[in-house]
């Protein structure tokens, strides 16, 4: 009972809700930034920030490698960490809403293994196009995961003109288990590359710098603008297709834009940062416990606690065995796991009440 009240209570309350989650999302920053190797006190980052970027007119002395500590080593780690952890919580609830399956995740398209299929091809056959250089793997990612999309989803239409939730999760297994099959031949078949592919499945946002964070950025607000538009759309939806028809919604168009924001999100998500799982499986479930299901609310507070929670595990990746650096992957996976394992339960035992 006190639970059901507390739910009903931030559920009727979202301002609080909101003001929680940019508080989380800001704490987990600051924290991310300031720990490390390197430990720097929380009003030296936030010295840092405001002269950094505000020109802040600051009376503390700074020193100079704490500057760039923070602005060329931290900050754009933290910042794609932040990226990809809400591109991936975003494409999560889009996902779970569309196909109306709690299971759904940025992964049940095969989006994320045809990244993965373009990213190590580049790394196995040592593929370098002119004038994008060390950018090559992340555009190759991306431009593989629109087209697995776009097989995918021409599958389904072959199969079914409706394309329906069921046919949808149906052909993006088949495709899914199908790459993931060719992802495992070229690893039986590398010899020196090994150690990178398996580095780069693993999901990781470290080494990347800068440039990765400016790679996302206009892939995530493309997606995340497509999304949020259609949240109105997503919620006739899960009342099912009849009757979202019958409220005047373009079930085929509207279908066809989440999965394309949903699928960009994940793209740019996977193509900079690897095979990072959990993220937008968990967190838009943690989320609906908190706020409902209403998808105006669910997917900018999922993306925003996604965003800090990806910071949060990252900071934990790199600190729990300093100075050996854990994938970021594995961190996901060891905390979502027993996480979605305990939602279920509780999502079980409530369905028998």
């Amino acid at each position: 009972m006190p639970r059901l009240f507390i739910q009903r209570y931030l559920q009727n309350n979202r301002v609080l809700i909101y003001l929680g989650s940019i508080c989380f999302l800001f704490v987990s920053m600051i924290v991310s930034i300031g720990k490390g190797s390197v430990d720097l006190p929380f009003s030296t980052v936030l010295y840092i920030l405001g002269q950094q970027w505000f020109h802040l007119p600051l009376n503390a002395t700074l020193d100079p490698m704490h500057i760039n500590i923070v602005m060329e080593i931290r900050l754009p780690r933290v910042l794609l960490a932040l990226f990809v952890g809400a591109s991936l919580a975003l494409a999560g609830s889009a996902f779970q809403g569309l196909l109306k399956n709690p299971l759904a995740d940025p992964y049940t398209l095969g989006v994320s293994s045809g990244s993965a299929l373009g990213a190590v091809s580049v790394l196995f056959f040592g593929i370098s196009i002119p004038f994008l250089g060390s950018f090559t793997l992340p555009v190759v990612s991306i431009i593989t995961g629109f087209f697995t999309l776009i097989i995918v989803m021409s599958f389904a239409r072959l199969v079914q003109r409706s394309m329906s939730a069921e046919t949808i999760i149906l052909a993006g297994i088949i495709f899914s288990s199908f790459l993931g099959a060719l992802i495992s031949l070229i690893i039986a078949l590398t010899g020196e590359e090994l150690r990178q592919i398996i580095s780069w499945l693993m999901g990781s946002v470290s080494m990347r710098g800068w440039s990765y964070v400016w790679l996302i950025i206009p892939c995530f607000f493309a997606g995340m603008l497509l999304l949020l538009a259609n949240s109105r759309e997503l919620n006739a939806l899960a009342f099912g297709e009849e009757t979202a028809k019958h409220l005047g919604v373009d079930i085929r168009l509207r279908k066809l834009l989440i999965l394309l924001g949903a699928a960009t999100l994940t793209g740019c998500a996977v193509a900079v940062s690897g095979s990072i799982g959990f993220v937008g499986l968990v967190i838009p479930h943690l989320t609906r416990l908190i706020c409902g299901s209403d998808h105006r609310h669910l997917m900018p507070l999922s993306m925003i606690i996604g965003g800090g929670f990806l910071m949060l595990t990252d900071l934990l990746a790199r600190t729990i065995i300093a100075p050996t650096e854990l994938p970021i992957g594995v961190i996901t996976a060891v905390v979502g796991a027993p996480v979605f394992g305990f939602l279920l339960l509780q999502q079980r035992r409530k369905h028998l009440s």
